[in-house]
């Protein structure tokens, strides 16, 4: 599903976020992104979002390179994608429905689809009687169940999380990678950045290690596939 060719990425100043990385995601698995702060982990994220461009390299979605995309084009790349952020990014102007309803509203579906899609997306994370409340009122796991579910609301391809355990405790880091383990288990791909080695020590997943923006190791998990 995913492969990053000799992918280098310089910044405005002569930054080298990634220098020649190269790897592959197939279809159906999941893996850990690792690395030190200012690896590099959050720019290979943004790269797939379309969000930046590679200085060299190709990154490809299922054999599309990404430096080609057209831009009108892009929003329907994201839509493929499920984003799962440390510091949730919800609204706290609107309930629970809404902030999982908003990619759906955006998109233009119909009421009706919008509706049995939330709840479903909350039947998932465990919290179908929490679509009435504000965000505010929940604890900082349930913020992330919402937000998890608002990820995955459109049924994406790919599932990708930047830090999602950065602000939990160890409880609920594990409660929050039972969940993508659980979507992963029915055919969507993850790919979780994150400097938790304790966590991913015990999940036994892939391991893509990055290290001042180079690939350094590329372990494998029990179960790689």
């Amino acid at each position: 599903m995913i492969r990053f060719v000799n992918v280098s990425k310089r910044y405005p100043g002569g930054h080298d976020a990634l220098q020649r990385v190269s790897f592959d995601l197939p279809k159906g698995e999941m893996a850990f992104l690792t690395g030190h702060s200012g690896a590099g982990k959050s720019t290979l994220l943004k790269l797939l979002m379309a969000m930046e461009h590679s200085t060299r390299g190709e990154v490809l979605f299922e054999w599309k390179s990404l430096s080609r995309l057209k831009r009108r084009h892009i929003p329907y790349h994201r839509r493929r994608i499920g984003v799962v952020f440390q510091n949730h990014s919800l609204l706290f102007d609107r309930n629970v429905f809404d902030n999982i309803a908003l990619p759906l509203t955006i998109s233009g579906y119909s009421k009706s689809e919008i509706a049995r899609r939330v709840r479903a997306a909350l039947d998932k994370v465990g919290l179908l009687d929490r679509e009435k409340a504000n965000p505010i009122v929940l604890s900082g796991g349930e913020q992330q169940r919402v937000g998890i579910a608002r990820a995955l609301v459109h049924k994406p391809d790919l599932l990708l999380a930047d830090e999602p355990t950065g602000n939990l405790d160890p409880t609920l880091s594990w409660e929050i990678m039972q969940l993508f383990q659980q979507f992963n288990s029915v055919g969507v791909t993850v790919l979780i950045a994150t400097h938790d080695i304790t966590l991913i020590n015990q999940l036994n997943k892939r391991q893509i290690q990055l290290a001042e923006g180079r690939l350094v190791a590329d372990i494998p998990g029990a179960n790689p596939l």
